[in-house]
């Protein structure tokens, strides 16, 4: 780091942001493998937070591709910096008070984990978005699989590169064995319960 860098405090805090729209601005990392359904319940869950008066954005794994990370390629050193940098614009949206929903394969504990580290204490929610591999091929909602599977496409994860499973997340949903509707459910009780949103 620059050591004419030097980080500026501004007078108004995450908290006061916090105290003033009635909950806490928090990052939900949705992990998964490709067609697990990530986008879908991020998607769902961005609209029941809306609707119940919450500041709420999703950062989506091909949104964020088509503008701040267009320079990146899908090489493992490239997939690293994509997550690093998703992760330090959450930690940017969690301190102005947004509940921040990500929706990224982010396949490697190690960038999970560091993403973790660099959020205040209980503001990162590891929700691993579970789905069999096999289920996750048979929705194929890009045509990634097939073509990972006939060589046209290289070191796709759970083909030929590898996706480690959190280890200790705070929430499991399974896709494959419960609608959309109760996945949400599931998550947005997970907030209630932990009292990082209020309910009425």
């Amino acid at each position: 780091m620059n050591e004419n860098i030097i980080w500026h405090n501004t007078e108004i805090t995450r908290r006061d942001r916090e105290e003033q729209q009635g909950h806490q601005g928090v990052v939900l990392w949705l992990t998964g493998l490709s067609g697990s359904g990530k986008s879908t319940v991020a998607t769902a869950l961005q609209k029941k937070l809306f609707e119940t008066g919450h500041r709420v954005y999703i950062l989506d794994g091909d949104n964020i591709r088509h503008g701040l990370n267009a320079d990146l390629g899908f090489s493992e050193q490239d997939r690293m910096e994509n997550i690093r940098r998703i992760g330090e614009v959450a930690k940017l949206f969690m301190d102005a008070g947004v509940i921040t929903i990500t929706a990224f394969i982010s396949p490697f504990r190690t960038d999970r984990n560091r993403i973790r580290d660099i959020l205040p204490e209980g503001k990162f929610i590891e929700v691993h978005v579970s789905a069999p591999l096999e289920v996750c091929e048979s929705r194929d909602p890009k045509g990634l699989y097939k073509k990972a599977r006939t060589g046209e496409l290289f070191q796709f994860t759970g083909i030929d590169s590898p996706y480690e499973e959190p280890e200790k997340p705070e929430i499991v949903i399974e896709t494959f064995r419960v609608s959309v509707e109760e996945n949400v459910a599931q998550i947005y009780y997970y907030l209630v319960k932990h009292h990082y949103i209020k309910t009425e």
